[in-house]
This record gives C-alpha cells, sequence and structure tokens, in this order.
C-alpha cells in the first residue's frame, strides 16, 4: 500500500457545545495534502459543527487544530479564506443578482486607479472557469445560470483564492448525473495539482468514485479514519448507524391490507390537471391508508402537481375532488381548510423558518386554532408540541431552540409534525428524505409507513427510484407533464418505472387515473 502523503489538516481533540448539550466530544479529523477525503455520518452526528468549527463559524472550547504546518485558529470564515481554506455549500451561497465574475472575485475585485478593472475581472474569471471546463458568459446574473454552472461559479472562486483544502457539502445534491461526472473530474484534477478536498455526501456510491479516505463521525465522536478501498459499503452504514442494518428499510402491506385500500373511496381524485407548459393533463388519486410515489424526472411535472393539489400554483383547467366532492383549491389556507398538508422539496427555503423556534415552527399551521381572543393559548400549544416531539422523536435541546441549529433529519421531521399536528386525510411529502442521512431517513420512511398504516393518505415524490420502489403502493409516472403510466405492487420495478420516464410507457402498467 503507498504511503499517505503528508498532513495538510490536523484536528485533535475538539469539544464544542451547545447550551450544556455537545455537539463535538474528543472529535479528530486529518487530511493529507493532494487527498480527496470523505467525512460522513448521520445527521447530528457532527459533521457540519465539525466544519465550521475549522473554518471560523464556530470557535471550539477546546482542541487543537494545525493547517499547513501551522497552529491556527480561525476567528471567521475570512480568515480561513485568506489561510487557503474554502468552503461549497450544498446551497450555494453567492449573490444570485450580481454577475458570474463578480461573484468569482467577490471582495477581491482588480482595481485600476482605485476602480474595479471590469475587463480583467471578466477575463481572469473566464479563465479560472476555463480550468474546470465551463464555457459561460461571465458577465450575466448568476441566477440565470443552470445549478451546474453556480456550483461550478463557487468552485472556482475557491480557485481563485489559491485554495489548498476544498471542503464540499453535499455538492451533488442538485446535479444531474452528467454534470456529477464533470464535477467528479474537476475533483480529480485538483487532486492531480495538489490541492486536498474535503468531500461530504450520503451517496456511497459518489464516495467510492471519487475519494481516497473517509473519516466516520457518530454523536459528535470520530470513528473511524480509513481508506476507502478497505471498507464495505455494508460496513460504511452499519458504522455510521451504530447498528447492523440487515432489516429492509420500509416494508410493503399485505395482500389483504392492499385490497381493503383498493376498495376505499379516494381521499383525492386530481382530473385533466393543467397549467402552462408544467402540467398537460395530470389525473390522480390516492386513498386513505395508501402511498402513492410520483415518479419522473426532473422537469417532469412532480413538484408541479404536489404545489398544484396545495393550492399553491393556480391551475388552467382540471378538476380536485375530495371525497367525492369537487373543491376548488386557489391558496394553502384552501388546501388547509381540506385537511392536506404538504412538506416541500427545499425544506430551508419554503419549508423551515430558521429564527422561530421548533415549537414555533411545529405549530405554525395550527396557530388560527390555537388563538384564544386572538392570544394564543401557550399551554396547549405546549402540550402539542412536546406530544409530537415525543412521538416523532424530535431531537433538541428544548422545544425553544431554534429550528436551524438542528439537524436537517430532525428539522425534516419539525415539518412533518407541524402537518400531523393538524389532523390532515392527505399528506404531500416532496423529496422528504433529500439531504438527510441514512439513519434518518430510515426513521422517517418507517414513520410515513406508520401513519399510511393508520389510515392517513400519502402522496410521495422522490428522486430516487429505490425509494419510491420500497416505500410505495402504487406509482404514477409523469413525463413532460402527463401521467404516462400507473404500477401496482410487484409491478413497480426500476425497470418499468424508467421506461415510462424515457418512452412514455412502462412495461405491464395500467394507464393512469
Amino acid at each position: 500500500m503507498a504511503e499517505r502523503p503528508p498532513l495538510l489538516l490536523s484536528m485533535q481533540g475538539i469539544n464544542k457545545d451547545f447550551l450544556g448539550v455537545p455537539a463535538l466530544i474528543d472529535a479528530r479529523f486529518e487530511v493529507a495534502r493532494g487527498e480527496v477525503h470523505a467525512l460522513i455520518g448521520q445527521n447530528g452526528a457532527g459533521k457540519s459543527t465539525l466544519i465550521k468549527v475549522l473554518t471560523g463559524v464556530y470557535q471550539r472550547d477546546s482542541g487543537r487544530i494545525e493547517f499547513d504546518g501551522r497552529q491556527v485558529e480561525f476567528r471567521s470564515p475570512h480568515a480561513a479564506q485568506l489561510a487557503g481554506l474554502s468552503t461549497i455549500y450544498q446551497e450555494v451561497n453567492l449573490v444570485p443578482f450580481r454577475s458570474v465574475a463578480e461573484n468569482v472575485f467577490l471582495g477581491r475585485e482588480p482595481k485600476r486607479y482605485g476602480l474595479i478593472d471590469w475587463r480583467r475581472m471578466n477575463s481572469d474569471a473566464a479563465d479560472v472557469l476555463g480550468r474546470l471546463d465551463i464555457s459561460v458568459d461571465v458577465t450575466k446574473p448568476l441566477y440565470e445560470c443552470s445549478i451546474a454552472t453556480q456550483q461550478m461559479t463557487a468552485l472556482g472562486r475557491a480557485l481563485a483564492t489559491s485554495a489548498k483544502l476544498v471542503i464540499m457539502d453535499e455538492p451533488t445534491s442538485a446535479l444531474a448525473e452528467n454534470e456529477v461526472q464533470t464535477l467528479f473530474d474537476v475533483i480529480r484534477r485538483l487532486r492531480s495539482d495538489g490541492i486536498s478536498v474535503v468531500f461530504v455526501s450520503h451517496r456511497l456510491d459518489e464516495l467510492y468514485a471519487v475519494c481516497d479516505r473517509v473519516t466516520i463521525m457518530r454523536d459528535g465522536r470520530t470513528l473511524e479514519d480509513r481508506p476507502m478501498s478497505e471498507i464495505s459499503r455494508y460496513e460504511l452504514v452499519s458504522r455510521m448507524l451504530g447498528r447492523e442494518l440487515a432489516e429492509q428499510l420500509s416494508h410493503r402491506r399485505g395482500e389483504q391490507t392492499s385490497e381493503e385500500v383498493e376498495r376505499a373511496e379516494p381521499i383525492v381524485q386530481a382530473d385533466e390537471l393543467r397549467r402552462g407548459r408544467a402540467l398537460d393533463g395530470v389525473s390522480l388519486s390516492v386513498r386513505p391508508g395508501e402511498i402513492v410515489g410520483l415518479a419522473g424526472l426532473l422537469g417532469s411535472g412532480r413538484t408541479e402537481t404536489a404545489r398544484a393539489l396545495f393550492g399553491a400554483d393556480p391551475l388552467d383547467s382540471g378538476t380536485v375532488r375530495m371525497h367525492g366532492k369537487q373543491v376548488a383549491l386557489r391558496s394553502p389556507r384552501d388546501a388547509v381548510h381540506h385537511k392536506i398538508g404538504f412538506s416541500p422539496e427545499d425544506r430551508k427555503t419554503d419549508g423551515i423558518v430558521p429564527q422561530l423556534s421548533v415549537r414555533e415552527n411545529i405549530t405554525l399551521a395550527l396557530l388560527p386554532r390555537l388563538r384564544r381572543h386572538g392570544i394564543v393559548d401557550r399551554a396547549r400549544q405546549g402540550e402539542i408540541v412536546a406530544r409530537f416531539i415525543k412521538a416523532i422523536g424530535i431531537k433538541c435541546s428544548s422545544p425553544d431552540q431554534p429550528i436551524r441549529e438542528l439537524s436537517g433529519g430532525n428539522q425534516q421531521k419539525v415539518l412533518l409534525a407541524r402537518w400531523l399536528c393538524t389532523d390532515p386525510e392527505l399528506l404531500i411529502l416532496d423529496e422528504p428524505t433529500r439531504g438527510i442521512d441514512v439513519g434518518a431517513k430510515r426513521d422517517i420512511q418507517v414513520l410515513i409507513r406508520q401513519l399510511a398504516d393508520d389510515g392517513l393518505a400519502v402522496l410521495l415524490i422522490s428522486s430516487e427510484l429505490e425509494e419510491i420502489i420500497a416505500d410505495s403502493d402504487r406509482v404514477v409516472t409523469l413525463r413532460d407533464g402527463q401521467a404516462v403510466a400507473e404500477l401496482t405492487g410487484a409491478a413497480i420495478t426500476e425497470e418499468a418505472l424508467m421506461q415510462g420516464m424515457a418512452t412514455g410507457a412502462a412495461a405491464g402498467s395500467e394507464s393512469a387515473t
């Protein structure tokens, strides 16, 4: 086995508490020069806290950090960046209304006679992105670019700062497969140039494709630091969870129960939903106790269907019936009135309110029912919040902890609690397990199945075919804004779903209803 290169980063004995709750306990992390190093663990394992301690967002309580041969203590992200350490977050942290070039050189614009040298900045930005094989008009606003180009702009910014270590937090979550391969090529090029990369991802295939080494964290502690080639996928998952993962993540209900569900009247029946070019005649139904999966490629109309059923986007035409009676869903208020809940795809932008507490986020949709003479009944609110924190297993220091301090998996559980406390009949879940670890993912999948077993109608959207196949009783496949195929039970296979997405018809499918 080849000898490991000398260390660029060494973090030893790192401890960090928040309000008396330990987030890091004697954590350690080491990255060699020119190494692609995976950092993995469940949400809440301490990965993000460790990165924020390293980059100066948080100050450690104790421990030692050495970077590039000297002991350091960065007091701010800017100080870390000046030292050669750059972070690219899952949500691209740039300025959308500024140009691509301005984002590459934000805060470090080249000057001439005291003024910004626009020609040089644009030229240099084009050169930096050219190193990443990105050809783009660097003068246009960043928001007009694809997510992939925005990610590469963030990476170009890191290269323009002469970064020695680049931290990538879930960089592939919004990228198409060909864009992921382009990113991997860039990462390999960085490695060959001697630049180290810390790669945070929940997708195991990606880790094995591009990483040299892996550090596993759990409950704020560092469990292991090993070469990727010496640890199997099964062992990796088992170490993260702290238990064997032999059982199936979720189960399909028995044949008898399925027949009972099929005989029930639909909670919701949507017919010929149309909205611009996004929806072109989508029809579907969901019965009580049933999980209906919506499958399709990005742009197929999955999220648009969900938003239409929740009244978030007005329809051009089409009908929605609840319990057989036509209803008008002109706004989310109408949807909530008809006992529909909706957990959106982007929980940080459209779901949680980061400035508010766990308690306030859980009861947000319930507030009209909690008011007495215009004042919120705090005792009743506290009782409801405590019940759902316990029932769903939300990990927080107290109900008054800001939700932004929770892990992604616990934030997602708060969103589920928000709608469950309204006693919904239909729950629409758009990518409920995106960006969370396998442990929290399993918890949420089991919870969704339990809710369906208790009679709740669930409409589930996921980009992961495995999740759709494992969790759905019935799957409607969308393509170009149309429901093109429907599969039930054992007919729900990866091959059939992919055929439906590609051709508009799945083997053994029924007509969409």
